[in-house]
């Protein structure tokens, strides 16, 4: 891949037991490269290093071993306010629980991130952006809604504009599908494939849902921390 978005080498995490026991190892010699506006799943059994792998690409979590390129930096250079940046400028994240503030609007909730944010335009075109997307994705009508009053899909698809709220180039998703009914988890997988193109962000996503992992562009496997078919 000539100029990928996410360059992994050789990344692996263990973990040091309390007893004295010989640490666990929960991913090993993981080497990867994600395109720029690609779409991908990560599958594998539950346990498999899934999770920590994505905690990992969008710096929640460091490698024991290994480098990460996000974009060509070297993520294990920074330090932790420099991760805390580069997260909210670079990386946008949904998980299977929305995390909305239950006591904001949609609207509110979606401009949390660019308040963190010192780039001037980000935060002057936050409402005009939040306004298009929120718009993009049918929510136009719910603005002042709170979070109580919208059905799971949509308070997923909130989660989705404020991932994207500040310009992310990478949008990583761990089962966002998973409490939602198969019409919402279908709707929520083409609505991400669809913002993967319009927007030109790179998706990601955990999953242990066949149909949606079939419909992303790529496929890789994990099995017992390692990767197995890529």
């Amino acid at each position: 891949m000539a100029d990928p978005l996410l360059k992994l080498t050789n990344v692996s995490k263990q973990y040091d037991s309390l007893d004295g026991a010989p640490p666990v190892r929960v991913l090993q010699d993981i080497s990867l490269e994600i395109g720029r506006a690609e779409s991908l799943a990560i599958v594998g059994p539950s346990g498999s290093g899934k999770s920590t792998l994505l905690n990992i690409i969008g710096t929640l979590d460091r490698p024991s071993s290994g480098q990460v390129l996000l974009d060509g930096q070297d993520l294990s250079r920074l330090d932790e306010l420099q991760l805390a940046v580069v997260r909210n400028r670079q990386i946008g994240f949904i998980f299977q629980a929305h995390h909305l503030l239950p006591q904001c609007t949609v609207l509110e909730n979606v401009l949390v991130p660019t308040l963190a944010t010192k780039d001037t335009e980000i935060r002057n075109g936050a409402l005009e952006r939040a306004l298009r997307l929120l718009g993009r994705v049918g929510l136009k009508d719910r603005l002042s809604h709170r979070p109580g009053q919208l059905s799971g899909g949509e308070r997923q698809r909130v989660a989705v504009v404020r991932a994207l709220i500040n310009g992310a180039k990478l949008l990583l998703a761990d089962e966002p599908t998973g409490a939602l009914d198969r019409a919402s988890a279908q709707n929520l997988a083409q609505l991400l494939l669809e913002l993967n193109k319009e927007e030109g962000v790179t998706l990601v996503v955990v999953t242990h849902a066949a149909d949606l992992a079939h419909k992303m562009g790529r496929t890789v496997e994990l099995s017992d921390g390692k990767l197995v078919a890529a």
